[in-house]
């Protein structure tokens, strides 16, 4: 049975609340965030209710709340942990080349640590070395743009989508061949910001800002570089849930929340390593060090809040979007690059991954990679992945760690754009970019 489109108000409405209210009254948004979002995913499950029953629209809700928001969450908490217990301390400032360096490191970073865990990483010496200037939040824009997603491209670690990729029969290391890819697109990008870095740059040199260097010499200095460890613990922790599923011991196995829904046991060992990560990371490292780091709460609160939401309400979304898929009568690799970037922009980008490659290999093709699913085209299958990758840019809410780096850039003075002030960047700078990618790779 098909799921009728007015299931879809929640989520529309939720998108609209994180897109208006921080422009039309920023300081009701953050008082009353909680309270905005508790009312769309309400109403959320009432409508499901209404459609399903209510035992079926609550199971819906906690369904999205226990197979997608929970290990979210804790992953994102984890790699917060970890990264603020890291930090890097010198003399080294943020010209444009610099930057230049730091984001390329970053987007290389991405496919091995994850582009969470890149994120993480990278954005305090990125703020840090920058603290100096006036113009930065372009900086954190094309810091979403690499590190936060074109970068996670190459390993089913970089990004959430390639690992349930391999979960489903692709070869751990098929997305190598996306390298060419992605270094394209983060040389143009990367082109782009320098020539924008250059110009602020100069302005805010022109203007009197000056780095504070305290020595002649350049010097780079890590504290806390023992919580790297941690950090591969969490990553191993995402790569064994991907793996664990293929063994009899774990198939069906996990915690009864209701007779048809499971916590499963893959996600609890999941659970379980990340936080005994970030608890041993606090454990080990002085306090001193985040303090020094800055380190709150409150970036990690409003994104624990605000995806809540998002992941409730768009329950209807993907159920619909599930039953669109295979009617979409769609053939080709450019349909299917630009239609799963399209809605990864503005919905977990792992669901509609699986849609579009559940879509490709029903279509019976007799060449290509074998997956459980199906064979699938290596070109189509190059495109359906660099969609739910690249385009997850495209919006705040596209990936994970784009809205945790617009709160920690907000949390440390950088005044970013509001939504459609950053899709005013996005659509101007990386449309063009993904058209090129069309013609050269996808045609």
């Amino acid at each position: 049975m098909q799921e009728p489109l007015w299931t879809c108000i929640p989520f529309v409405g939720m998108l609209l609340c994180i897109a208006l209210f921080p422009i039309l009254n920023p300081s009701v948004w953050e008082r009353r965030m909680p309270v905005i979002t508790g009312f769309w995913s309400i109403l959320a499950i009432v409508l499901l209710s209404v459609k399903y029953g209510i035992f079926s629209g609550i199971e819906t809700a906690a369904d999205g709340i226990v197979n997608d928001y929970l290990t979210f969450i804790v992953l994102l908490f984890g790699l917060y942990c970890v990264a603020g217990n890291i930090r890097f301390e010198g003399d080294l400032a943020g010209s444009p080349r610099v930057n230049v360096l730091l984001l390329l490191v970053g987007t290389l970073l991405s496919s091995f640590i994850g582009t969470t865990g890149s994120s993480m990483l990278m954005i305090r010496p990125v703020i840090q070395m920058n603290s100096w200037r006036s113009r930065r939040s372009h900086i954190m824009i094309f810091f979403i743009f690499l590190i936060s997603n074109l970068g996670g491209c190459l390993t089913p670690v970089g990004d959430p989508p390639l690992l349930m990729g391999f979960m489903q029969g692709v070869p751990f290391l098929w997305s190598f061949r996306l390298f060419p890819i992605m270094m394209i697109n983060a040389v143009i990008l990367l082109f782009i910001f320098y020539r924008i870095d250059r110009k602020a740059y100069r302005k805010d040199i022109e203007e009197g800002y000056r780095p504070n260097l305290h020595t002649p010499e350049t010097s780079l200095k890590i504290e806390g570089l023992h919580n790297l460890l941690f950090l591969v613990m969490i990553i191993f922790a995402v790569l064994i849930s991907g793996i664990l599923p293929n063994y009899a011991a774990f198939k069906g196995k996990g915690i009864p929340i209701t007779k048809t829904l499971m916590f499963p046991l893959t996600s609890i060992v999941e659970v379980a390593i990340i936080l005994l990560a970030a608890w041993l990371s606090f454990k080990t490292t002085p306090i001193e060090v985040r303090r020094r780091n800055h380190f709150t709460w409150g970036a990690i609160q409003e994104v624990a809040v605000l995806f809540i939401g998002i992941f409730i309400t768009m329950q209807p979304a993907l159920i619909v979007l599930k039953h669109l898929g295979p009617q979409m009568d769609i053939d080709k690799p450019y349909q299917m690059f630009v239609l799963t970037g399209l809605l990864s922009s503005f919905l977990d980008n792992t669901p509609t991954y699986m849609v579009f490659l559940t879509t490709a290999g029903s279509l019976h093709f007799a060449h290509g990679i074998s997956t459980l699913l199906g064979t699938v085209p290596v070109n189509m299958l190059e495109a359906i992945s660099c969609g739910a990758v690249f385009m997850g840019a495209n919006t705040y809410i596209g990936n994970a760690p784009n809205f945790m780096v617009k709160s920690m850039s907000d949390e440390n003075g950088i005044r970013m754009p509001s939504f459609f002030g950053y899709m005013k960047w996005s659509v101007c700078i990386l449309c063009p970019v993904y058209l090129l990618d069309i013609l050269l790779f996808f045609h």
